[in-house]
């Protein structure tokens, strides 16, 4: 509860507006110090990015929480396998206890070992995927696999040498009050976004950066609901049509819960809201509300819930989509990035 609470009081001041900000300024300072200061240590040479053997693509955000880094990852993947390319995925793997060094994440992993969404990677991308808090060791077990490594939320893991860089912005939230940590959500400067190879819009641009922060080739895409799964029991799968007309509770600890019940909501149904901390380990207690109504749920938080027996409980796995032409510019873009470092 003490963390659900923090969140909230955290959410509502970087997103919400209000003077409490500015009383963390100082604080942000400091942090943007230490954040300049470590990249000027990389680029003097004083800390050294080490190459894995392998293009490294890394797609990651300036903010806390989720803007939809993970569905997109998938995306390349399977665009990548279909061109021809064997693509492998590193993560830190959040949430997981697993230690001693990298660990492969199989489709049927337990999520306390690897974490949350590399099992998600695992299972929807097909790839061989990577946990491990040192990314660039996890990323050198990888290399016999693969001819691509994609490094999902590695953007400030800067050891970890890159060849192309995608950086995703959520639409709905932006950059908040554009403040750093921990007076605003941005783990880097704004002004970071025009060093990115890629820059990836999620949802429409409700309060996006400032243009002059954009570059001129922004891309967009949408996160696009697919149908209810049942958890645990048999195999079942419920269009959210069928869900219209009765009461529904809708439960998401991702990083903007907002967007998963404004999808829900998008799809015409009548949500009662729960939503928990980011990576929030979910247990049976919490998913009774007083009543038979279903719950639907996030794939992420689904993969805590397998040992659940109960017909009341769905999740709802979303894809990324990109229009015809920004889904072309973004693959040439990156082949064009991998082509080129292994020249």
């Amino acid at each position: 509860m003490q963390a659900r609470g923090l969140e909230r009081r955290l959410t509502q001041l970087w997103y919400g507006g209000g003077a409490g900000a500015a009383l963390l300024q100082p604080l942000a300072w400091l942090y943007g110090a230490l954040v300049a200061m470590r990249r000027h240590a990389y680029r003097a040479g004083w800390l050294q990015a080490q190459r894995v053997g392998r293009p490294v693509v890394v797609v990651g955000n300036l903010t806390v929480g989720g803007t939809g880094k993970t569905p997109l990852t998938v995306w390349l993947a399977r665009e990548l396998a279909a061109a021809g390319v064997r693509a492998g995925i590193v993560s830190r793997g959040y949430g997981g206890r697993g230690g001693g060094g990298p660990r492969p994440v199989l489709p049927g992993a337990d999520w306390h070992e690897v974490g949350d969404e590399p099992l998600i990677l695992a299972r929807r991308s097909a790839c061989p995927t990577m946990v491990g808090a040192d990314r660039v060791a996890a990323a050198r077990a990888l290399v016999p696999q693969v001819e691509v490594i994609l490094a999902d939320d590695g953007l400030q893991h800067l050891r970890l040498a890159r060849d192309c860089e995608i950086m995703v912005i959520d639409g709905m939230r932006g950059f908040g009050n554009g403040r750093l940590l921990p007076a605003g959500p941005l783990r880097e400067p704004a002004a970071r976004l025009l060093q990115a190879d890629v820059v990836v819009v999620n949802g429409r641009s409700e309060h996006a950066a400032p243009a002059a922060q954009l570059p001129r080739a922004t891309l967009g895409m949408v996160l696009a609901a697919q149908d209810a799964v049942g958890i645990g029991g048999a195999a079942r799968t419920r269009p959210l049509a069928d869900f219209r007309g009765q009461r529904v509770h809708a439960v998401a600890g991702i990083g903007n819960p907002a967007r998963f019940f404004a999808l829900l909501r998008a799809h015409g149904l009548e949500i009662c809201e729960h939503p928990f901390p980011d990576h929030h380990a979910l247990v049976a207690a919490e998913l009774e509300f007083g009543d038979r109504a279903p719950v639907l749920m996030t794939e992420k938080d689904a993969v805590k819930c397998g040992s659940f027996a109960d017909p009341r409980l769905w999740y709802v796995p979303v894809v990324a989509q990109l229009a015809a032409a920004d889904a072309r510019e973004l693959l040439r873009r990156v082949l064009a990035k991998i082509r080129g470092s292994a020249t």
